[in-house]
């Protein structure tokens, strides 16, 4: 699962040769003029391997990307051209190395569905233009699975062209081995496997003649221009319906409430009765037994990623997938028993282990603040020491302007203004890869305070709106619990 975010701005100069070298000459080859900087994007709980960089001059701005996974960069290469040829939202493809596994592609911003979440809710109330966001991406959802599918090259799917037994088998044999025994949970092996094959069983007696995206979650979906945008989908192929909607709707970490689940879910079939003869009750026959089947691959990474590679942040995910589990257990019945499986399910959500995981109490706490460098630098409040102090004072001014006198870095008129401004763009790239890093060590290494300070000369603009963009930011994360304090807009009040 990728995610992409900010990391540390680099030159040309110190940027590693092969992405130099190969993604400067796909820029070139393009645009016909090169790129002046280069910004090394971060998948932060991306387990791919994948090299992202951000690419741009004065005119041109593109995403360069390196892999070693030739198949992979089949796929998705060629799923790209095919959606874009049905007029479905995907990035451009502009310029495409195979043999050194290296593409560019359309830039689509930073702001993936799960952040957009993460700004626009409270606790379990979702504010409208999250919904919103939401009915857009089921909305268009069903043309990727059903018109697109018709003439898909599913020759390219990698690693198998069907989500069939095998790929059934995999994921629950990782769910069993990387999470089941690595989290202690106890378990019958023969009635366990009894289960799951009964279960793969039902599963492929769907309809599986569609597009099956594979990882359609909400870090996999950009908004940019008002509208989504779908990436990702390199591990597409044939499957059933049920699978993506499971997939959006039960994303651990997005956590949406039920109610709001089952509207969208409703959208979804609405739309989807368009392009096909839809068997409502057909469709919801098989639907429950696909979000448990995506929630057990879900954990299987989370375990494998947590348990097994000690990278930790990957459990933060485990008390909201327990959290979907304990409402399917409580609210859905299955047409099959699968007692032993239930049986896991419920020892899972009484293991003192996995209550232990990511809760509240292991929250890193990140205190942001801003100040003027006239009134010296803020009180460290915990004693703990470490963190950040950042000098704005070299990026422009809006106190300078008459216009911008009596408003802050938290006003409209001051924000649109920063964010014209490059060197804002990249000393606010530079910052949130340092603070990104170091967010991750404190939390594997079970720290709770981390401390990050902007200051400029009357702290009013310029470091207030850094702070203000930086905590958005780390809320889009799970683990967190953000303050934020404006030194002298409070000595203002």
């Amino acid at each position: 699962m990728l995610e992409r975010g900010f990391s540390q701005p680099v030159t040309r100069v110190s940027l590693d040769i092969i992405l130099t070298d190969i993604l400067q000459g796909l820029f070139q080859q393009h645009f016909g003029s090169d790129a002046e900087t280069a910004h090394p994007l971060r998948a932060m709980l991306g387990a791919s391997g994948r090299k992202i960089v951000r690419l741009s001059n004065q005119q041109h701005r593109a995403i360069g990307i390196v892999y070693a996974g030739r198949e992979e960069n089949i796929a998705f290469l060629e799923f790209s051209r095919h959606f874009r040829r049905h007029g479905l939202p995907v990035p451009e493809i502009y310029a495409e190395d195979l043999d050194h596994g290296a593409y560019l592609e359309e830039d689509l911003g930073d702001t993936t569905l799960f952040e957009f979440l993460a700004q626009n809710r409270s606790g379990d109330d979702v504010a409208q233009p999250a919904i919103q966001a939401y009915r857009k991406v089921v909305d268009i959802l069903p043309r990727f699975q059903v018109e697109a599918s018709r003439d898909l090259n599913y020759s390219v799917c990698y690693p198998r062209a069907s989500f069939d037994c095998q790929s059934i088998a995999w994921d629950l044999n990782y769910f069993k081995y990387y999470f089941l025994q690595l989290a202690d949970i106890p378990f019958n092996e023969q009635s366990l496997e009894d289960d799951f094959n009964q279960l793969t069983t039902f599963l492929l007696r769907a309809d599986r003649e569609y597009f099956l995206y594979r990882d359609f979650q909400s870090r996999n979906v950009m908004l940019h221009g008002d509208r989504p945008f779908f990436l990702d989908y390199q591990g597409g192929r044939k499957g059933a319906l049920q699978y993506d909607i499971a997939s959006l709707l039960f994303d651990a970490k997005a956590d949406l409430p039920p109610q709001l689940r089952q509207q969208l879910l409703d959208c979804y079939l609405e739309r989807l009765g368009q392009y096909i003869d839809l068997d409502r009750d057909a469709f919801l026959r098989y639907y429950y037994a696909y979000v448990y089947v995506r929630i057990m691959q879900a954990l299987g990474a989370y375990g494998f990623r947590g348990f097994f590679q000690r990278k930790t942040f990957f459990l933060q995910s485990v008390p909201y997938a327990l959290k979907n589990l304990r409402w399917l257990l409580h609210n859905v019945e299955l047409p099959i028993p699968l007692p032993a499986l239930v049986g896991t399910f419920k020892n899972m959500l009484g293991s003192k282990k996995l209550q232990g995981v990511a809760s509240e109490t292991d929250k890193l706490t990140v205190r942001i603040s801003s100040f003027s460098y006239h009134r010296g630098l803020p009180h460290d409040e915990t004693g703990h020491g470490g963190g950040f102090v950042f000098d704005a004072r070299s990026l422009p001014n809006p106190g300078r302007e008459e216009r911008f006198k009596i408003v802050t870095g938290k006003d409209a008129p001051v924000i649109e203004y920063l964010d014209r401004q490059e060197s804002v763009r990249q000393f606010l790239s530079s910052v949130t890869s340092l603070v990104d890093a170091s967010v991750d060590n404190y939390q594997q290494r079970g720290f709770k305070n981390l401390m990050v300070s902007f200051g400029c000369t009357g702290g009013q603009h310029r470091s207030v709106y850094l702070a203000e963009q930086l905590a958005k930011h780390l809320r889009a994360r799970t683990g967190l619990e953000v303050v934020v304090k404006h030194r002298e807009l409070e000595n203002l009040d």
